[in-house]
């Protein structure tokens, strides 16, 4: 490695899935508090800063002002759930060139203690926002579960996939739930449970859709010499690469063709690797149809065989792409924008540090972000220090 290549040396989480007694300001120091710990790294070093956030008061500079952070580089880019993967493209740029020396990325929210269950099955609110950019989907009361239903049924049309194929994926992803002590949900479930549970917007269920936490996380990076001094193995940022297909739902060209296609074979040819050497997947669960989706678009399956590579357990616990190894937003915690969960459990597992959830030789790992209705995707390949 070269003396400034980025390398991630501190990564910590917030109390989740439900803390009532954080507000989603706190939820973003105490998750910096613990990756300043984990890392060694001192607060007055940091110089560079990127964060978001659902909530009002979430944006960078007040947050800067709030965590006492004097930066040279700050940015707040927002791309709803993928904002974070965006996150280390940016940061890793700003670090090759000298923009900064070491950059603190967070996100904290409340969502659950504070505002509720609503998440994924309300419609969106505020009159300019509606008239300005929901134009063709406001009137019709479009939930952004439905939307992603949407997206199912298309698939399902085109390429014969199954609600039990679909359904394994929300059960994989329970099972390493069940091997985190702070999941949301920890018991056991089979694709009958999942295919029993109600349906939310035909064809997902209950179970095909995330849950709603409160939680928040901070990921420290800094370049390769730095950090050969601090507390932690460092995590080589391999590539990094993002992409738009659309914003709104009825906007998107191909219901069955994410962005995806366009940035995971970019951040593999950053990286020098292909889908085949990679050991673990950590990607978006908003809803199963979200992983399918980024399993066949980031080229681990082809398209359309996302369904039938499923069910044959790949993704599963001692499977050749275990997935989401934390218990992922379906199980364990979703606060509104899980991307920096992604990057932090992937770093657990390049660490060792995996615990029960540990996937053997972990060397590689591929992190999926999306952002609002499958809209804007982020990929980011990391590898053990």
């Amino acid at each position: 490695m070269a003396a400034r290549d980025p390398v991630i040396v501190g990564i910590g989480l917030s109390d989740y899935p439900k803390a009532p007694h954080l507000s989603a300001m706190e939820h973003h120091a105490q998750a910096t508090q613990r990756a300043l710990a984990d890392s060694g790294v001192r607060k007055a070093d940091i110089d560079g800063f990127l964060c978001t956030g659902m909530q009002a008061g979430a944006d960078a500079v007040m947050l800067a002002e709030y965590l006492g952070i004097d930066h040279r580089y700050i940015d707040s880019t927002m791309t709803g759930g993928s904002a974070f993967e965006f996150h280390m493209q940016h940061a890793a740029a700003a670090l090759r060139q000298g923009l900064c020396e070491t950059v603190l990325v967070t996100y904290g929210s409340d969502y659950l203690s504070r505002m509720g269950r609503s998440l994924g099955t309300a419609g969106f609110g505020g009159a300019q926002r509606i008239s300005n950019t929901m134009m063709w989907e406001a009137p019709y009361g479009l939930s952004l579960v439905g939307s992603y239903a949407m997206v199912a049924q298309r698939h399902m049309h085109e390429f014969g996939t199954k609600p039990e194929q679909l359904a394994e994926i929300a059960v994989g992803v329970r099972e390493y739930a069940g091997l985190n002590p702070d999941a949301m949900y920890r018991d056991p479930i089979d694709v009958s449970d999942v295919l029993s549970s109600r349906l939310i917007a035909d064809p997902l269920h209950k179970l095909d859709c995330c849950v709603v936490t409160d939680g928040g996380g901070a990921v420290i990076l800094t370049t390769e010499e730095r950090a050969r001094d601090l507390a932690q193995p460092a995590v080589k940022i391999l590539g990094a690469s993002g992409g738009q297909t659309h914003w709104n739902i009825s906007q998107m060209d191909d219901f069955t063709r994410s962005a995806a296609q366009k940035c995971a074979p970019e951040a593999f040819a950053q990286a020098g690797v292909t889908p085949a050497d990679i050991d673990t997947l950590q990607f978006y669960d908003s809803f199963t149809i979200t992983a399918l989706m980024l399993l066949e678009d980031c080229g681990f399956c082809a398209k359309g065989e996302g369904g039938p590579f499923v069910a044959e357990g790949h993704l599963r616990r001692g499977g050749k792409l275990p997935l989401n190894t934390d218990g992922g937003g379906l199980s364990s915690s979703h606060s509104g924008m899980r991307g920096i969960f992604l990057l932090i459990e992937a770093a657990r597992q390049l660490r060792g540090q995996g615990g029960e959830s540990q996937v053997p030789d972990c060397e590689l790992a591929f992190c999926a972000g999306s952002g609002g209705f499958l809209s804007c995707i982020g990929t980011v390949i990391l590898g053990k220090g």
